[in-house]
């Protein structure tokens, strides 16, 4: 009797259970598939329209690289100061915490800010806008702002997300064992430097 009550104890030793961190995780993957489909949609309509049109405008030429590109570099800075938070959290190194993922708040902070430029230079300079484009189809520039503005609304709820996880985490809340909200956040900041990715390649450069 005593050897079959040991044979369970030890067959649930390795058992991995769901936990709450574990759904955590899973709650987050289930967003991130939802919210992929939902720029996947954005980018296929984008170029449905586009190739439907003959007086579609070179973006290279009207929206320039140069800004963009190093909004790009800067969300891919972010991505790897991320990883760096999250190894802090998980060394139980609070200070390393404290920095790294402060520095991925002001990564996003400054693209915000570098976003709100261009679109300012886009409408007051160039004179585009939602509805009208000097340079061809007005399709262009509705499509541009509500894709980049759609991206945007994330990368400020992700500033804000990252926010709330630093003001827990400063004092050495989130460290060890408990960084799995950090991982969690992680997860969500990484998705939108990948889409960041995508939206520079498809509505920038080609």
């Amino acid at each position: 009797m005593s050897e079959a009550v040991a044979s369970h104890a030890e067959a649930e030793a390795y058992e991995s259970p769901i936990t709450p961190e574990s759904w955590g995780k899973m709650g987050m993957w289930v967003f991130l598939a939802g919210d992929a489909m939902s720029f996947g949609t954005l980018l296929a309509g984008y170029g449905a329209i586009r190739f439907g049109m003959g007086d579609w405008p070179v973006p290279a030429e009207v929206l320039g690289t140069g800004l963009s590109g190093f909004m790009t570099f800067l969300l891919i800075c972010t991505s790897v100061t991320m990883v760096w938070g999250l190894a802090a959290a998980q060394h139980g190194d609070t200070e390393g915490f404290r920095k790294w993922i402060g520095l991925t708040i002001i990564g996003g902070v400054l693209f915000l800010i570098l976003q709100a430029y261009e679109w300012t230079h886009f409408i007051n300079g160039l004179g585009l806008g939602f509805t009208r484009n000097p340079y061809g189809s007005p399709l262009f520039g509705t499509t541009f702002f509500v894709i980049t503005g759609f991206h945007g609304m994330h990368v400020t709820g992700g500033v804000l997300y990252l926010l709330c996880i630093w003001l827990k985490g400063r004092n050495g809340a989130l460290s060890g064992e408990n960084a799995n909200v950090v991982e969690i956040a992680g997860l969500y900041w990484h998705f939108v430097d990948l889409v960041w990715i995508m939206v520079f390649t498809f509505i920038y450069l080609l």
